[in-house]
């Protein structure tokens, strides 16, 4: 092997070691990096697919009203089951993005007033949530993104929980 890449072999290898010795002196998170917060905001991303939708919109759906309620199941110390118990409403995934259709839709998932997913079938697994008091949203959408509401009020649960 001619000697340059022996050199740039070594060089490499002590390259590596000696940059990681400076960041773990200098108290550089070899781990990770902080969000400044447990839950990571995804609604500021542009997941595509969705330009033009109104998230702000209400779809009146009292003719045939869905019902919506939410269930935490224990797993692991700071890790939840999150139940999505509806009646009238079907998860609807192929549908999500289109035109409204009645009793379809999906449901968006909140902690601490942070969306952190949308939902597209009844269970959800809620992980690493940080130790102490929290506020669960889940509001029922429809393929169009806009909430779905009763007279008005949106179809929507709030429930608070605390991980120990």
């Amino acid at each position: 092997m001619p000697k340059t890449i022996i050199f740039l072999i070594i060089g490499l290898f002590f390259g590596t070691g000696i940059g990681f010795l400076i960041a773990a002196t200098s108290g550089a998170q070899l781990e990770g990096h902080e969000h400044g917060s447990a839950v990571h905001d995804h609604s500021a991303h542009d997941h595509g697919g969705h330009e033009g939708m109104d998230h702000s919109k209400m779809t009146d759906v009292s003719d045939k009203p869905p019902t919506l309620s939410v269930v935490l199941h224990p797993d692991g110390p700071q890790s939840r089951n999150l139940e999505i118990v509806t009646t009238n409403f079907e998860f609807d995934p192929v549908g999500v993005n289109g035109e409204h259709e009645p009793g379809k839709g999906h449901a968006h998932v909140y902690i601490n007033d942070v969306k952190i997913t949308r939902a597209y079938a009844p269970w959800l697994q809620l992980s690493a949530l940080p130790k102490g008091e929290h506020t669960l949203r889940v509001t029922l959408n429809a393929n169009d993104h806009s909430h779905l509401a009763v007279n008005g009020e949106p179809l929507e649960v709030i429930k608070s929980f605390v991980i120990e």
